[in-house]
């Protein structure tokens, strides 16, 4: 499992031009979910997401997380994390799960996220989305099962 978090002052998912889901202060999650993936991973990306501290406390440090921040998620899947660009010109989508076994995970990961009490709003999986986000800081990271 690989989840690109990038810390968000607001947030928006469109699909066909209607607002699927939006937030204000909080993160912005592309999850991308691989073929060798289970809910173990789920587990651990979402404790680990929840609990990293990439806010700033009164002294300017990263000190604080997305629960501490009473933030928020916006969580969109996104096969294309996996694409393989090493040979060729055309990304190669081998490793990425496919929607059968993906949706499942997927959707596990954003109710453990809800169970540790964050709002979690999502777009639509396997729509053609479009994300706006204004990105503070910018910060941005990988995290990865």
């Amino acid at each position: 499992m690989k989840v690109v978090v990038q810390r968000s002052k607001e947030a928006r998912v469109t699909v066909e031009g209607q607002v699927e889901g939006e937030i204000s202060s909080g993160l912005v999650l592309l999850v991308g979910i691989s073929q060798n993936d289970h809910e173990s991973d789920c587990e651990y990306v979402a404790e680990k997401i929840a609990n990293l501290r990439i806010f700033e406390d009164s002294d300017g440090k990263m000190n604080h997380s997305v629960l501490d921040q009473g933030g928020e998620i916006l969580s969109i899947s996104q096969f294309t994390l996996y694409g393989d660009t090493k040979k060729g010109r055309r990304p190669n989508f081998m490793n990425a799960a496919k929607p059968d076994h993906a949706k499942p995970l997927y959707e596990k990961f954003n109710d453990l996220l809800k169970d540790k009490g964050l709002r979690v709003e999502t777009g639509v999986f396997g729509a053609m989305m479009d994300v706006s986000l204004v990105n503070d800081g910018p910060v941005t990271l990988i995290v990865e099962s």
